[in-house]
């Protein structure tokens, strides 16, 4: 349905080094880069979510946004999760059964450090 996604981010260089880290674990890597962004998406592929270098303050969307990838196993959500947080993202939401989404919706939040909501789901 989605081609893909794109983030305004401050700080490029941060934006990154977090999305590098956070999305390894789910299959996910940087497929291209530049001085003014960075595109990510499963490997010899196109981009899923694009970074975009903006001049000044970003927006981030408000309660009720969030990007959620999808994760092959449980460990890898915990993998999503632990990379995100140790790569400066904050815990929006511990890995677990989320039985009111449904009785095998397994699935962490973070923040990252822009303030953009993400999830890492299996199911």
């Amino acid at each position: 349905m989605l081609g893909h996604v794109s983030f305004g981010v401050v700080d490029l260089d941060r934006a990154i080094a977090f999305y590098d880290a956070a999305l390894a674990p789910i299959g996910l890597t940087r497929v291209w880069s530049h001085a003014r962004g960075a595109g990510y998406g499963p490997p010899g592929r196109g981009d899923l979510l694009a970074l975009k270098l903006q001049p000044g303050p970003v927006a981030v969307p408000g309660p009720g946004f969030h990007l959620a990838f999808n994760a092959a196993t449980h460990q890898a959500v915990d993998a999503f999760h632990e990379a995100a947080l140790r790569a400066g993202g904050s815990d929006n939401g511990p890995p677990g059964l989320r039985p009111h989404y449904g009785p095998t919706y397994y699935a962490a939040f973070v923040i990252d450090p822009e303030g953009y909501r993400l999830e890492a789901v299996c199911q």
